[in-house]
């Protein structure tokens, strides 16, 4: 991180580091005496140099293995999680551990799930055995403390939207410039669910400019699909120019009022947070709008407004710098993630561009990702290179396209009551459980089996992926997209195949704290009773909207919202575990709009009020 690794030519590491600087200096050798060095004793000790590749080789392979840890899901491991995160938790700054400072996405979405489900300080329970009394207020203090202060950090890019990868120090002011897709996708559920959880518009907003900034940036608009990441620097002299401001270009763009309030807002000052060049300011918020009111003794509007201004123009000027380069590379999986996120999205906070776009860029992936064969399907690893002259090759996708992709699909089919979606959905699981799972000792590896040899090395070494690094991992996704499925088919083979999953990595995921978040969420969707809210969408539009607003507002892993018009409520329309209760209903003869609540394939009497429906989903809540 970065990763310099030397390796044998079949493919085997023998030394390796992170970061080598080009002269000797803070504590390191220089890379070019590492590459001198290691040329003398690939030539003079080879032999030392093979034992230790074998050496490497066999300690990958037994930190991959989890055979024989089998234990019993249960909600301890959530406990676990919990305890971890809050003992982590920096209560000045918000985020977990100290600099540098990762956000952690996984780990946040599953305190706002405990925040959001257990606010009256109630007990967890694991085969009727009380284990845990969550502390809501603590919960809250955590979830809002670090959402705001990542928000207001110079992590986040305070002029056009979106994450950068991490914060350099603790404050999260200096970041690491580089803006990741998933970082941004992952992030924008955490806001979501956040507003979602505690009511908050503040992170309704930063969701919304996650989008505005993904749209312009990261987003192909033409033919869909999101790009990979958009890079820190221009060249190796640069650190992050083109984001950061000196005071004098601050001033150059705007007026003095506006640049008064700018500074002031923004911390803007002569020296700056940037070591290579101290004039640069990292733009984060300093001073809340009312603080500048009063300082300037104006009146908060007008503030408010001078500070919209400054932004919009300084912006404009930052758009005249040449721009970090966008890599437009469609990773498959990457691209799922933003697909939910933004479907997610979409539904909450009803934004019907996000969610036009979002089911533009999966139909893409089904299209040209997606490979039907006789018996099953396939995906690819990547959809588009960012260079189109460079060498394609089609490169088989990974454990982690298949299940992103899944989940994706199936968010797809809840958001359009579409069941080819669902369709996909479940030949993609079939596909991957084909492909990647381990019939003898439970889980899913990372890739397919290798027969011809093709893979070098470690890289022919099949992982059983479990922690979020950095993002969510394979197996516990993998676990959720069976669940889901079976929530909605009721075949047994899929949860069987998920409690195998969890099963298999039961024992050991405590040890990873928040890193195991991801299986903490999975472990939840396995132990807690999942339920569905259809709406029917009868002769009156108006109640079927609120309806509908009523049963996305509350925030739940074990939630499905999906809508029909009264003409799509028929068998072929939907999902077997549907498709036999929700056709019978007499409600559907009069006409009227109303909602089902159902949970595997028992369904309660519908309710044709959102006031009704909030009572029932209350009632229904684990």
């Amino acid at each position: 991180w970065p990763l310099t690794a030397f390796l044998t030519p079949d493919g085997k590491p023998f030394y390796g580091g992170t970061y080598f600087p080009p002269n000797d200096g803070y504590g390191r050798p220089s890379f070019r005496r590492v590459l001198l060095s290691i040329a003398n004793a690939y030539k003079e000790k080879h032999g030392d140099v093979v034992e230790q590749a074998a050496m490497v080789e066999s300690a990958i392979s037994q930190s991959e293995s989890f055979a024989g840890r089998d234990g019993r899901i249960s909600f301890a491991v959530i406990t676990a999680i919990q305890e971890s995160a809050l003992k982590m938790f920096d209560p000045q700054h918000g985020g977990f551990g100290q600099a540098p400072k990762f956000p952690h996405p996984s780990a946040l979405d599953l305190l706002i799930e405990r925040y959001a489900h257990r606010q009256d300080s109630s007990e967890l329970r694991s085969a009727g055995e009380p284990i845990a009394i969550i502390d809501s207020s603590r919960l809250r203090e955590v979830i809002v403390t670090t959402l705001e202060h990542m928000a207001r950090g110079g992590v986040y890019d305070q002029l056009a939207g979106g994450f950068h990868r991490y914060s350099v120090d603790e404050r999260w002011v200096v970041p690491h410039f580089e803006k990741m897709c998933y970082d941004n996708s992952e992030l924008l559920k955490n806001y979501v669910h956040g507003y979602q959880a505690t009511g908050e518009q503040f992170f309704a907003e930063v969701a919304r400019d996650i989008i505005r900034w993904m749209d312009e940036w990261l987003s192909d608009q033409e033919r869909g699909g999101f790009y990979a990441s958009q890079d820190a620097d221009i060249s190796m002299e640069d650190d992050g120019d083109y984001f950061t401001w000196t005071l004098d270009e601050a001033k150059a763009a705007l007026t003095e009022e506006e640049a008064t309030v700018a500074a002031l807002h923004y911390d803007i000052n002569e020296v700056g947070e940037m070591h290579h060049n101290p004039a640069k300011n990292v733009l984060y918020v300093r001073a809340p709008i009312d603080e500048i009111a009063r300082r300037m003794n104006l009146a908060a509007e007008k503030v408010q407004q001078l500070l919209n201004s400054a932004k919009e123009k300084m912006y404009g000027a930052r758009l005249k710098r040449q721009a970090p380069y966008v890599d437009k590379t469609v990773y498959v999986g990457w691209n799922s993630l933003c697909v939910s996120a933004y479907l997610e999205a979409a539904r909450v906070l009803n934004l019907p561009d996000a969610r036009r776009f979002a089911l533009r860029s999966l139909d893409r992936v089904l299209a040209q990702a997606h490979r039907t064969h006789e018996s099953s399907g396939s995906l690819l690893h990547v959809l588009a290179y960012s260079d189109p002259d460079a060498e394609h090759r089609e490169v088989p996708g990974m454990l982690e396209d298949y299940a992103f992709t899944a989940l994706a699909c199936l968010d797809a089919y809840e958001t359009t009551a579409d069941l080819s979606y669902f369709r996909f959905a479940q030949s993609i699981v079939d596909s991957m459980v084909t492909r990647f799972f381990d019939a003898t000792g439970g889980g899913f590896f990372d890739s397919e089996p290798d027969p011809n040899g093709k893979n070098l090395g470690v890289l022919a070494t099949r992982r059983k992926p479990l922690q979020d690094s950095p993002t969510p991992a394979g197996n516990p996704m993998a676990a959720i997209a069976l669940l889901r499925l079976h929530h909605l088919t009721g075949q047994a083979d899929y949860r069987a195949k998920a409690e195998q999953t969890l099963e298999t990595f039961a024992a050991v995921a405590e040890q990873f704290g928040i890193f195991a978040a991801t299986y903490g969420t999975a472990t939840l969707h396995f132990l807690e009773s999942p339920i569905q809210v259809v709406i029917i969408e009868g002769e009156d539009e108006a109640t079927a909207n609120q309806l509908y607003a009523r049963a996305v507002a509350p925030f739940a892993f074990s939630k499905a919202v999906i809508r029909l018009k009264q003409n799509q409520a028929v068998p072929e329309n939907l999902p077997p575990a549907l498709a036999d209760t929700i056709p019978q209903l007499p409600a559907l003869r009069d006409g009227r709009s109303c909602a089902v609540l159902c949970s595997g394939s028992a369904c309660q009497p519908p309710v044709f009020s959102a006031d009704e429906l909030r009572k029932q989903l209350a009632s229904s809540e684990p």
